[in-house]
């Protein structure tokens, strides 16, 4: 079965990290101090953000891509970063607007390639790098919010924040591009 290769196991690794960062919190604090729940869930991201990479890189290396991981790993992508953003949220570490922002475009450019393909014409929203300008942001911004306290005197929460800025900013830009870009194909066909 193609669908079931190495990458995939990562991918659904990904997913099901996604609850054990979010459970971390809620261990009692005579269980876990808040500054090692911080971190705890900070390490867990981050190696789950690394299974994304390396999942990437193995299907192509290996000759292992397939309908469903490229299916499977963009949804867990946006389940880990829609999950970091409310966790976040609820820590009073993110803005909710930033939050807003951010996962109401990637609701709205899933759906937007979702109708693209429809139409035969994803490549016209594929993946640009304004978008992984975005993801890069974002990806730095949420461990470091996730990790809150300064660390070797440098501001973590100021640096993260700042970032968010910057993910929310690139975000609504990536937004508008892929959009103009959907709309002239969609012209164009008319």
């Amino acid at each position: 079965m193609k669908s079931f290769n190495l990458p995939n196991a990562l991918t659904w690794t990904r997913i099901v990290m996604i609850p054990l960062v979010l459970a971390v919190y809620f261990l009692p604090e005579d269980v876990l101090a808040m500054h090692l729940k911080n971190f705890v869930a900070c390490a867990l991201f981050v190696l789950a953000a690394v299974t994304d990479w390396f999942d990437g890189y193995l299907a192509r290396r290996l000759g292992m891509t397939s309908a469903f991981g490229a299916f499977l790993d963009p949804v867990a992508d946006k389940l880990m970063v829609s999950a970091a953003l409310v966790l976040l949220v609820w820590l009073d570490r993110c803005n909710v607007l930033l939050a807003f922002i951010i996962i109401g475009r990637e609701i709205t450019i899933s759906a937007l390639r979702e109708w693209m393909a429809k139409v035969g014409k994803s490549r016209s929203v594929a993946v640009s790098f304004i978008g992984k300008l975005k993801t890069t942001a974002q990806m730095t911004a949420i461990p470091l919010l996730l990790v809150e306290d300064s660390l070797f005197g440098l501001p973590i929460h100021m640096i993260g924040s700042v970032l968010m800025c910057v993910a929310a900013v690139l975000t609504l830009w990536s937004m508008i591009y892929y959009m103009r870009r959907a709309l002239t194909v969609l012209q164009e066909e008319s």
